[in-house]
């Protein structure tokens, strides 16, 4: 059967929302790609650490407690690393005071505390990144479902006659159609509270 410009327009118009949502589909991929981050390892924390720490020199506001603070506790840091750097051998052990062993125990606990807090917000940044790329999957998934029935609606249009015309039981265009997705591509991928909204109103 030849094509009518009315044919062509309404493939036009077709290609176009096609186009639209790829744009939208690269965009989420784009902002996924940025946002997931490789597991730091070992040696790489403990460098963030450092990192931090030399940062909060950097921005003392002048105040000698939090200067004192901060350099001592840089010193207990610095000895503890030092500490563990070196094998603790059971007869290096004996050999060390009660008082030196305190000390030793106090700046391990306090390595420990800064390791652990750094751990825990690592894990919490991990999980919300992976909530973030479950959500976008998500949403990406939907996206495609619906694009897929507009073409088969199309296609399906074409192939009837053209005094019918496909309407829901209601006399409605199915809402598949009708779907508008409320984003502007200067303004970056959706955060996941908009995800969220759009996934729960599929």
């Amino acid at each position: 059967e030849p094509q009518t410009p009315e044919d062509d327009l309404d493939l036009s118009s077709e290609d176009e929302a096609v186009a639209s949502d790829l744009d939208m589909h690269a965009l989420i991929l784009g902002g996924l790609n940025q946002d997931t981050e490789p597991l730091k390892t070992a040696d790489e924390v403990i460098q963030e650490i450092d990192d931090m720490m030399q940062d909060e020199t950097c921005s003392l506001d002048g105040s000698p407690g939090s200067r004192d603070s901060l350099i001592e506790n840089n010193e207990v840091m610095e000895k503890a690393k030092e500490v563990l750097s070196s094998p603790l051998y059971e007869d290096k052990l004996r050999d060390l005071s009660l008082s030196q062993l305190n000390e030793l125990f106090l700046e391990l606990e306090v390595l420990i505390r800064e390791f652990s807090e750094t751990l825990i917000s690592e894990l919490a940044l991990r999980d919300e990144l992976e909530y973030e790329k479950e959500l976008k999957n998500t949403f990406i998934s939907l996206l495609l479902a619906v694009q897929n029935k507009r073409r088969q609606y199309h296609v399906e249009k074409k192939r009837s006659s053209k005094n019918s015309v496909l309407k829901t039981p209601s006399g409605l265009d199915p809402k598949y159609l009708t779907t508008v997705i409320p984003y502007h591509i200067d303004n970056g991928p959706p955060d996941n509270q908009t995800l969220q909204v759009l996934i729960k109103s599929k």
